[in-house]
């Protein structure tokens, strides 16, 4: 299995990543805000980081459910990290 570091010892499977979203330019939209939000609010987000967060990854958890985790890499650096710099 290929997985992705996040940052601050954190690793998600590179096959259970939805998408890598750069914070700048995403929560612009009130959607996106709102998905976060209201993930926040069923506990399904995680910072393994004090630092502020660059980017955040939706992804798959073992129980099936979405999560969201926040990373103080770019998106960018993230995408770079990935398996041949793009997530399948």
């Amino acid at each position: 299995m290929i997985y992705l570091n996040v940052g601050a010892g954190k690793s998600i499977r590179e096959k259970d990543i939805i998408g890598i979203f750069d914070m700048d330019t995403s929560t612009v939209s009130p959607i996106t805000r709102k998905l976060l939000s209201e993930a926040d609010k069923a506990h399904l987000t995680e910072s393994p980081s004090y630092e502020i967060p660059k980017s955040f990854i939706i992804y798959r958890a073992e129980n099936g459910k979405m999560k969201v985790c926040f990373s103080q890499f770019s998106s960018t650096s993230l995408l770079g990290r990935t398996d041949k710099g793009n997530v399948r």
